[in-house]
């Protein structure tokens, strides 16, 4: 089970351009994936948790609002797997 979530350090400089109710979002999220683990976090329907395709196959999407999204992937570190949230985004459509 996956519990341990990062923040990289652009995901953090992005952090500090978005509105606070995006940031309270994420940080909603990342307490919900530590307490309960990734799998339980993917259940919540409000975040739409999504693989994505093409360029960014392999890391997945969850929805913070209506236009904000924030990318993330799974990795492994020895035998410690964890998630990284690599970007905070508004989302182009």
């Amino acid at each position: 089970m996956i519990k341990l979530v990062q923040i990289s350090s652009a995901a953090r400089k992005q952090l500090r351009k978005v509105p606070a109710h995006v940031v309270d979002k994420l940080l909603a999220w990342v307490l919900l994936v530590e307490n309960r683990g990734l799998d339980e976090g993917r259940r919540v329907p409000g975040y739409h948790d999504e693989p994505l395709k093409g360029k960014r196959k392999g890391q997945r999407s969850i929805r913070l609002t209506r236009a904000y999204r924030a990318i993330y992937r799974i990795l492994r570190d020895g035998s410690i797997e964890f998630v990284i949230v690599e970007e905070v985004s508004k989302h182009g459509y």
